[in-house]
């Protein structure tokens, strides 16, 4: 499964010297990233500091692979039985997010039912292979043999995940676990203030972030899954999750994800017919 970025939104466009030292530089196995709680925060704010808030979700994944044995990092927010991914690190992690959507299964989407981290710490072998098996299997093909899931939000409600995944079997810390969870409060109170901030730009008729919603890219994927799921329903005759589970199926079987087939359903290029 091949997975492309949406769009560049969220790309780090700050140069070169301003980054951290060390910044998007080697893999996990290759850097000392074990930080202490305080260093760990000053990290952090110096990995944010003179960004855009539409560009600070991008730039904490980026934070965290410095911080963390981790080679890659996404957020997601969650939605209506499919999470939207909303930034990755790199690639390779935002393809391990589209598998999780796609599959409908694996540490993220429990980390969002439960609303408590989800540390898959060996997706080769022992529990963890065997409570994802497809998507375990998915993901060591992409390089990934461990993800840790953070819910983000309040205690009571959870509106997304930040997702690590790291490219060998590995038992976060406690430091280590400290640090993501550091990572994950942030980016909880990013998304609140990017809310906010848009909501006062778009009052005010300004350019920037509010002239175009930050959200307008994950509401239409959203909108479409949402169109594609109903057109199944009609052609089959079926519920929303059954119709959910075939628009799944039908991604699986041909390697894609289930936002491409969506949009190949919504744009009449795709039927799906009865049995």
């Amino acid at each position: 499964m091949v997975v492309q970025p949406r769009d560049d939104r969220f790309q780090d466009d700050r140069p070169q010297d301003d980054r951290p030292q060390g910044y998007g530089t080697g893999s996990a196995p290759e850097r000392d990233r074990v930080r202490d709680p305080v260093n760990a925060a000053d990290a952090i704010a110096e990995g944010v500091r003179g960004m855009a808030p539409a560009g600070i979700p991008h730039r904490l994944c980026v934070v965290a692979v410095e911080l963390l044995p981790v080679t890659g990092a996404s957020v997601s927010l969650r939605g209506n039985g499919m999470p939207v991914r909303m930034s990755a690190s790199d690639d390779a992690a935002a393809r391990v997010a589209e598998i999780q959507a796609t599959l409908g299964d694996g540490p993220s989407l429990h980390a969002a039912e439960t609303g408590a981290p989800v540390l898959a710490s060996d997706l080769t072998t022992g529990r963890d292979a065997r409570r994802w098996p497809v998507f375990a299997q998915q993901a060591a093909e992409s390089g990934v043999q461990a993800v840790y899931s953070l819910p983000l939000g309040s205690g009571a409600v959870c509106v997304g995940t930040f997702d690590l995944y790291g490219d060998i079997p590995h038992e976060l810390t406690e430091p280590e676990l400290h640090t993501a969870r550091l990572v994950a409060g942030v980016m909880t109170l990013a998304l609140m203030s990017l809310s906010h901030e848009e909501g006062e730009e778009g009052e005010e008729g300004e350019g920037g972030v509010g002239e175009e919603s930050w959200l307008s890219g994950l509401a239409t994927a959203q909108d479409e899954t949402y169109q594609a799921i109903g057109m199944i329903m009609a052609q089959l005759g079926i519920g929303a999750e059954e119709a959910l589970a075939r628009l799944r199926a039908s991604a699986f079987a041909q390697g894609r994800t289930a936002l491409d087939v969506a949009h190949e359903v919504i744009t009449y290029r795709k039927r799906f017919d009865r049995d």
